[in-house]
């Protein structure tokens, strides 16, 4: 059975549509109607990430919930990210995020074929779920892995219930849950459920029962190794190097980050054995959903010490620090 839901441009008309009235009409979508629980078995800020929020702005701007632009041109959910392709291929569980009866279902769409260049039009959603929650009510799950959905039309389900796996079929570049509420067919945000309320990152209400905090960008991860690795592999789940061999040709320090934005700052810096320092100041000039910078120094004549090499990768925006990661590694001796 297909999924059934509105196609996004109709989703957005009926949405603005129906904000005008919500301005005059208080209590029109109240928090006691839903409460929702994480639908993805992670742990926010570790093992995944919020990579978009759903965009509030009517027109050709961005805007997320908490006034930042982690989102995209009518993007009508969230999106909860895995770092890496191996962590997709690990598994890592999609769960009913309130009680309701599943609606609709679709699997056996191909992870990774939008990114690979195919069609999926008709599809965006990828394998699916559409859960009904009455009342009005309904959460959609998509992108989920192929061969991964675990329930059928008519199946009751509770909160956490094991819908499937995270994947990365339909319309998606990188491996993430996406997942759309919707009251009478128009878009919900959890985050932030009154369209006509002021944006920031602590809004009054909110329709979570532990509501996530809001987090506009940040890094995934850091490491040191001799050589820059290629983005790609970083992207697919690149595993930090412990030791070096003393006849390292160069100390690097890269990263790996999502949602920059224009004059956002990363720092790189490395202290070792011997006095060893070295320090790497870069302005990101675009704003990217992912983004990889790497820094580093050629071995000195004779090589470098050996011993442990520690460093640090700070992410600040408007002079304020939001992301840091700290490694470590050690160089063998001769």
């Amino acid at each position: 059975m297909p999924l059934v839901s509105l196609r996004q441009s109709d989703r957005r008309a009926v949405f603005l549509a129906l904000a005008l009235g919500l301005a005059t009409l208080p209590g029109a979508v109240r928090a006691q109607d839903i409460v929702l629980k994480q639908p993805i078995a992670c742990t926010l800020g570790e093992t995944c990430y919020i990579q978009h929020y759903l965009d509030h702005d009517p027109g050709p701007a961005l805007r997320d919930f908490g006034c930042g632009t982690a989102t995209y041109q009518g993007h009508d959910g969230t999106d909860f990210a895995l770092p890496t392709l191996a962590a997709m291929a690990a598994g890592v569980e999609v769960l009913a995020a309130a009680p309701g009866r599943v609606r609709a279902v679709r699997d056996g769409e191909t992870d990774g074929a939008f990114a690979a260049g195919a069609s999926v039009q008709d599809k965006e959603c990828g394998n699916g779920v559409l859960i009904d929650h009455g009342g009005g009510w309904q959460t959609q799950y998509c992108h989920l892995k192929q061969g991964s959905v675990a329930v059928q039309p008519g199946t009751k389900v509770a909160a956490g219930t094991r819908l499937g796996q995270v994947g990365m079929s339909g319309k998606a570049e990188f491996p993430h849950l996406h997942l759309a509420l919707r009251h009478d067919g128009v878009d919900i945000d959890p985050f932030q459920p009154d369209p006509a309320a002021a944006c920031g990152p602590a809004p009054g209400r909110t329709l979570w029962q532990d509501p996530p905090g809001y987090v506009g960008g940040g890094l995934l991860q850091a490491a040191l190794t001799d050589t820059p690795p290629a983005f790609d592999a970083v992207k697919a789940g690149l595993a930090p190097q412990d030791t070096l061999p003393a006849t390292a040709g160069a100390l690097v320090l890269w990263l790996y980050g999502y949602d920059s934005r224009a004059g956002d700052v990363v720092r790189l810096t490395i202290t070792g054995p011997g006095g060893f320092a070295f320090s790497h100041d870069e302005t990101l000039e675009k704003p990217q959903a992912l983004f990889f910078r790497y820094a580093g120094k050629r071995a000195p004549a004779g090589g470098f010490a050996p011993g442990r090499y520690e460093a640090s990768v700070t992410h600040s925006r408007d002079g304020a620090e939001i992301g840091r990661k700290t490694v470590s590694v050690t160089l063998a001796a001769p």
